[in-house]
């Protein structure tokens, strides 16, 4: 394809600060991008394959010809990354492939199984309480993300990793600079840097004293490190992952699912009234707010069909989970939220090998954070309108800088 063919491609991902934060693309955009497997600019100058269909999503996520390996010739990215990336990613098996990835995410499964989260339901419900009771001291109005979205999915991933809550404002802060796609790479990798060093030095600590605390990275180890099983770079990348991933989507994930709902108070009130349907409401919400909304990036190891397209060796895509839980061939209605939709073939959390590992416990989280709120703040309303509202486009994962709201 000629430089003059590219440049008149669609670029993506698109910038449109007039979008509403419900809708991943507008409906002019939605005429460029949805449909058939279609070929697109990177910010990079790349050109990669935009996929974008229910089915099609599914079908290039479970197939194992799509590399998640940010190294290999050809991976699709929204930025040059500097060749010492590859060293401090050490560990994050979201970007291996095959067994690599199957060895590190094992050790992982037993903890994020559903049983494994209801036995942790009590802690999850003790720490709303206690974001709630923040929520309250900060008194009406106050901001709701930095009051109660952010501090809840911070603190219960501490709990469960060994990580010291009183350190939040170090790694929240690092979390963001790394999911910054607009940064520049250096300012990412140090980010990285830190993080990484912070949880090699809070790792060597459980070392030294292995026995003394049962959180996961004190059970990793004892029983993977030690027998020679997990190496130190491996255990610090899946600490990097799971601390990174296990609070930034569950904050923004609840902040804007309240802007949501309190939009239509009768949706908010039915998390109080009837608590029964909050598991499939939260379903609803995931699908329809779809925080990831940039795509998973993948490379073809081999041609693949995907769509009617062939996808060669070597060319880059882009999966829209955002789009795909939009789909009209799937979904009735698709743009329109319903509280009573029976919406579980969502791809929100992803699909295939990769499906993200944590989802039971973010779904609980959502849950209790959701209709505890609307029990304990029946009025709730979000004082700011659609154009004061600071939304973070910028990140990989979607969201709200700040909720303010009243009571």
């Amino acid at each position: 394809m000629t430089q003059t063919m590219e440049t008149e491609l669609p670029h993506w991902p698109p910038v449109n600060a007039a979008r509403s934060p419900f809708t991943p693309l507008d409906d002019a955009e939605r005429q460029r991008y949805v449909g058939p497997v279609t070929r697109v600019l990177l910010p990079t100058g790349a050109t990669a394959w935009l996929v974008s269909r229910h089915a099609d999503v599914r079908q290039l996520l479970r197939h194992p010809a799509f590399s998640s390996d940010f190294q290999r010739p050809g991976f699709p990215l929204f930025r040059p990354l500097p060749s010492e990336a590859t060293r401090d990613l050490r560990g994050t098996f979201i970007q291996l492939d095959g067994d690599a990835h199957l060895r590190l995410r094992r050790m992982l499964t037993a903890e994020f199984m559903i049983k494994n989260v209801r036995r942790i339901e009590p802690l999850i419900h003790r720490t709303v309480d206690e974001a709630l009771a923040d929520l309250a001291a900060a008194g009406s109005p106050a901001d709701l993300v930095s009051t109660f979205a952010l501090p809840l999915p911070s603190k219960v991933i501490c709990h469960l990793l060994g990580v010291p809550y009183a350190d939040h404002d170090f790694f929240q802060s690092r979390s963001r600079l790394l999911l910054n796609r607009e940064l520049p790479a250096d300012q990412v990798q140090h980010a990285a840097q830190e993080l990484r060093g912070y949880l090699r030095a809070l790792v060597d600590r459980k070392r030294a004293r292995p026995e003394e605390a049962d959180d996961l990275l004190s059970r990793l180890v004892r029983e993977r490190v030690e027998p020679g099983e997990l190496g130190i770079d491996e255990l610090v990348g899946m600490a990097l992952l799971l601390l990174v991933a296990g609070h930034e989507t569950t904050a923004n994930m609840i902040a804007l699912s309240v802007l949501l709902l309190t939009r239509h108070p009768g949706q908010y009130a039915l998390l109080r009234d009837r608590p029964e349907l909050a598991a499939g409401m939260v379903d609803e919400l995931l699908r329809y707010l779809s925080i990831v909304r940039t795509g998973l990036l993948r490379v073809a190891t081999e041609d693949v069909e995907i769509g009617g397209r062939r996808i060669r060796a070597g060319e880059g895509a882009v999966v829209l989970l955002s789009l795909a839980n939009r789909d009209a061939g799937v979904f009735d209605d698709p743009d329109g939220f319903d509280p009573y939709r029976q919406a579980h073939q969502h791809l929100a959390f992803g699909f295939g090998m990769h499906q993200c590992i944590g989802q039971p416990l973010a779904r609980a989280e959502l849950r209790v954070a959701l209709v505890e709120l609307a029990r304990r703040f029946p009025d709730l309303r979000v004082t700011a309108g659609p154009q004061e509202l600071s939304i973070r486009d910028n990140s990989i994962v979607f969201g709200l800088d700040a909720l303010p709201v009243a009571w």
